[in-house]
């Protein structure tokens, strides 16, 4: 089976034989097509990745801050599980931090959303752009409290 159909038929298996043959410097029995799909499909997956653990942040910020009767050691829980993996995540790659501005304001829409849905509280309650500063967001020290300005 050449490498193509390999990719086709089984993504995991292509991806052990492409890391063989590039450990064995066999370069020329390299499938360049699908290897450079795969790798800005990684990089698309990071970006993502970002995005989608400020969404829940942002939520849960949200609901703590909105919600103050309803607090709950699972918001806690969430809200450090979502900043110590975005901490990982930017670590591991830390080209994504330029980013991260713009993935909070793109995660924040989504975030109200999921905050509105969870608290019974209309979307027009929060406020229409990120409310939180962004240095803010990775502190495990900081959480919003709506009678503070």
């Amino acid at each position: 089976m050449t490498t193509t159909n390999l990719y086709e038929h089984d993504i995991h298996a292509w991806t052990r034989q492409t890391a063989e043959l590039l450990k064995a410097r066999r370069f020329q029995d390299i499938d360049v097509e699908h290897l450079i799909e795969e790798l800005e499909n990684m990089a698309r997956r990071d970006r993502q990745e970002l995005v989608s653990r400020l969404k829940i942040l942002l939520g849960h910020l949200l609901k703590w801050e909105y919600q103050p009767t309803h607090r709950c050691s699972s918001w806690l829980g969430s809200i450090l599980e979502q900043r110590l993996r975005l901490r990982d995540l930017l670590s591991s790659s830390p080209s994504l931090k330029p980013f991260l501005a713009e993935a909070a304001d793109l995660a924040y829409a989504d975030g109200a959303q999921l905050a509105s849905r969870e608290t019974g509280l209309a979307i027009t309650q929060f406020p229409a752009s990120l409310p939180y500063p962004l240095e803010r967001l990775l502190d495990d020290d900081w959480l919003p409290d709506h009678s503070q300005p």
